[in-house]
């Protein structure tokens, strides 16, 4: 093997170079969304910058100990701290599928972290915020969007993203099923229930305008075109304060009421990941806590 040869390989081994190819993985043979390449090329050039642009085959569990010490001393949560570490992981098994003999990711461990507090809203605090657009005087489209917006929300347990992103043609007034695209570009089937069909279809009858978006604005110079996920965020909290939820109440909020709200219907918790277009269930079994503490709730009836 000529010097050159040694040189070249050398070069390819070394972590920089390997990261670049990793992300051009990830994003033409994986088809990740454009975040998650953002969020993965952040993770590991902060590690690159740490560790220095060394063979990966030199890398050593003390090299992620310390660089954890490392992160740990930027005052990062536990959940970003394993967001760096999930992606070294899968950096690592990138390079094991491509026949480097590099570390282990078996033995990068995550932090245990505490199950995270869900904010969800009681059924009769849904019924309040679903009846919220129409105690102000205001447009009637307006109302009727907004209440649309609500329904949608609750009664799909869309994402904000996938909300924003609907168009008018992929709905059909006649039929509760539609398709929504979510992550890596999957499409998912998704359902209306009654009333947010009713609601849909209240909207969708007062329009007057060609835009194929779902949900519009209706001010300045934004009028006809697509919502933001800002301005849906603005309108859900607006209409919280404006009944007096004293809960922090987001678009997600809603999501989680949809979720929680089926799992205490006893719905299946398959079903319901697979209606919130979860890739593993384990995110979905956040919710059974909350159910677990609504039964509790009620078999504390006994004793009073």
């Amino acid at each position: 093997m000529n010097s050159q040869h040694k040189q070249n390989l050398k070069f390819s081994l070394s972590i920089e170079s390997l990261v670049e190819k990793f992300l051009y993985y990830l994003e033409y043979e994986k088809n990740n969304s454009p975040k998650t390449l953002e969020n993965y090329s952040l993770w590991l050039n902060r590690f690159i910058n740490y560790i220095w642009d060394i063979d990966v085959t030199k890398i050593k569990a003390m090299h992620i100990l310390d660089y954890r010490m490392y992160l740990n001393s930027l005052d990062l949560s536990k959940k970003t701290i394993n967001y760096h570490i999930v992606a070294i992981r899968s950096f690592l098994k990138f390079c094991l599928k491509n026949d480097i003999d590099c570390m282990s990711p078996e033995k990068l461990e995550l932090s245990k972290i505490p199950n995270r507090e869900i904010n969800y809203l009681l059924e009769e605090e849904v019924e309040k915020i679903m009846q919220a657009p129409f105690l102000l005087k205001q447009n009637d489209l307006k109302r009727k969007r907004d209440s649309a917006i609500l329904w949608m929300l609750y009664g799909t347990g869309l994402r904000v993203s996938e909300l924003i992103q609907i168009k008018r043609s992929q709905i059909n007034p006649d039929n509760k099923q539609f398709s929504v695209v979510w992550k890596w570009s999957k499409i998912r089937a998704s359902f209306l229930t009654k009333k947010a069909k009713e609601a849909l279809v209240d909207y969708l009858q007062a329009r007057t305008d060609d835009s194929d978006h779902l949900f519009i604005s209706l001010s300045g110079n934004s009028r006809w075109e697509a919502l933001s996920r800002n301005s849906i965020e603005e309108i859900v909290r607006n209409y919280a304060n404006l009944v007096w939820i004293e809960k922090k109440v987001t678009p997600h909020t809603l999501r989680h009421s949809f979720a929680t709200t089926l799992l205490k219907r006893w719905a299946d918790i398959r079903a319901v990941q697979t209606l919130l277009g979860h890739s593993s269930i384990t995110t979905t079994q956040i919710y059974t806590h909350v159910d677990d503490k609504y039964l509790k709730e009620v078999h504390g009836l006994l004793d009073s």
